[in-house]
């Protein structure tokens, strides 16, 4: 695993504040990619499944992680927080908003944990033929950390076809936009979970965001998500 300490945050900041999401290529190495995708059917690792037909979010399956994380998600988990916070911050004073995210992980979980926010959210997405996600925001409680990552643990072309990873923004007064973000295996996206400031001729405004995956045309696909904010 890459560490993400590693990465060039100026620029994934960049390409946040200018087109909504940003790539990490090559975060995890093809055997990591295998191992993770293959803990999907070793139940005693999760707290629950969701088979997303029966909730009218698509089609496909995602399981929760139960606490203790594995080492791998954890220092996923850890590893990004401190720079996604200092985005988060920033994106707060540009909104007005008053919310600021303390510098460490924990800290914020203590913030969740208070509010009754104690279940993991970090999760494996399982997709077949025909499958796809619908567009949707990750909110779990009242505390909501504005970013999060997806790992994309399979391969393109070879493990399966489409199932493309798609965001969709909405600005005042215009139609929305779609952003359809090209992934490796390894390779992981971050991207907001509900809105996202964008500087406009009278200062920065809000634009809301949602993600989804396009219909699978063929194979399977497994994606790692890492949110921040844990569950009511």
């Amino acid at each position: 695993m890459r560490s993400p300490d590693a990465l060039d945050w100026t620029a994934l900041a960049a390409e946040l504040d200018a087109h909504g999401c940003a790539v990490a290529p090559g975060l995890l190495d093809a055997a990591e990619c295998a191992e993770v995708a293959g803990w999907y059917d070793e139940a005693e690792r999760f707290r629950s499944i969701v088979v997303m037909a029966r909730h009218g979010f698509g089609r496909g399956e995602y399981r929760y992680f139960r606490y203790d994380l594995p080492p791998l998600v954890q220092a996923l988990r850890t590893g990004f927080y401190p720079q996604l916070a200092a985005i988060a911050n920033a994106w707060s004073v540009a909104l007005g908003e008053e919310a600021r995210f303390p510098e460490d992980h924990g800290g914020f979980l203590a913030r969740c944990q208070a509010a009754g926010q104690t279940r993991p959210t970090p999760l494996l997405l399982r997709y077949g033929p025909g499958d796809y996600n619908c567009l949707h925001q990750d909110l779990y409680g009242e505390h909501v950390f504005p970013l999060q990552v997806a790992v994309l643990l399979s391969e393109p072309r070879e493990d399966f076809e489409g199932g493309e990873f798609v965001l969709t923004e909405q600005r005042p007064r215009l139609q929305s936009r779609a952003e359809v973000v090209p992934l490796a295996r390894g390779d992981a996206v971050i991207f907001p979970v509900r809105h996202r400031p964008v500087r406009g001729t009278r200062g920065f405004y809000r634009v809301n965001l949602r993600h989804g995956v396009s219909r699978l045309r063929s194979g399977r696909r497994h994606t790692l998500g890492v949110i921040f904010h844990d569950a009511a």
